[in-house]
């Protein structure tokens, strides 16, 4: 395989065996102690990541958000940990990944909505990611010619699909879901239903995978959150910006990246226009 190629196949490759021992740690240690099995997942599944990048991309940097030094207590050994900021702002080429995006869903019996997010950021761009749904048999996956969805069944290509005339159907958080968007929602000229998922990467592949129509999220992220379903997403054919419209950037000093919109293009304009119209309602 090319080296571009195989940058797709690896990414692939790391989240689908990270969420793989992801269902092991919650087969082992079962759901009666939460935070146990949060903390046990995050690291192993961290470990496992920055292990096999430095193997197979011994001359990558990476940023992962268990390697924060804030989180070095989670665990009688502190993780293994990112490389370091001012090595990182000056790579061609940095891996971002969430070992476990949606802990709380990960923690919770029968819940299905958690993911593994690995994306490589490449000169200024995303160039290739991966969001395993471990719990859905699926990965979501960028390719040479867009992306696709692997499955029990094979590979199949990923568009993002248009969203039926006169309904939009929003993702959000459910545990957090942010007060503007069900403002949003109330001056969208639409039938809108508020569908309420887990992780980040969960309500964007259920926008790729045609469940909803969009994902619209404002008060808090990190590039870690969104990076692998932002380049999946644009690999489908799907708009993705922050909900101003700008572009998402990564690999930045500051790893926060606060909001996201993530939907149709066609259904784009709208919810910008309303984004701004509820603006005032936005967290500072």
């Amino acid at each position: 395989m090319s080296a571009v190629t195989d940058d797709h196949a690896l990414a692939a490759e790391l989240a689908g065996t990270a969420g793989r021992i992801l269902q092991g740690v919650r087969e082992e240690i079962g759901f009666a102690d939460s935070r146990l099995l949060k903390d046990t997942g995050d690291l192993r599944a961290h470990e496992y990541l920055m292990a096999a990048l430095a193997e197979r991309r011994p001359d990558d940097a990476i940023l992962s958000e268990e390697g924060r030094a804030s989180v070095a207590g989670k665990g009688a050994t502190p993780p293994t940990a990112n490389t370091a900021d001012e090595v990182r702002l000056q790579a061609d080429r940095v891996w971002i990944v969430d070992p476990l995006d949606g802990t709380r869903e990960f923690s919770e019996e029968g819940r299905r909505d958690w993911a593994v997010h690995v994306a490589l950021w490449e000169k200024g761009r995303l160039t290739a990611g991966a969001v395993a749904l471990p719990a859905q048999g699926k990965t979501l996956v960028t390719d040479p010619a867009g992306a696709t969805v692997v499955n029990v069944t094979g590979v199949e290509p990923l568009r993002v699909s248009e969203p039926a005339a006169g309904r939009l159907r929003i993702a959000v958080s459910r545990t957090r879901p942010p007060a503007f968007v069900q403002r949003l929602a109330e001056t969208l000229d639409a039938k809108v239903e508020l569908v309420p998922i887990g992780s980040a990467g969960a309500k964007i592949s259920a926008v790729l995978l045609g469940e909803v129509d969009a994902y619209v999220h404002a008060g808090g992220q990190y590039e870690w959150d969104s990076a692998a379903p932002v380049a999946v997403a644009l690999a489908a054919g799907a708009h993705a910006s922050r909900i101003d419209g700008s572009e998402a950037v990564y690999n930045q000093k500051d790893p926060r990246l606060p909001d996201i919109l993530v939907c149709h293009p066609v259904s784009a304009s709208t919810l910008l226009t309303g984004i701004r119209d509820v603006s005032d309602a936005l967290p500072e």
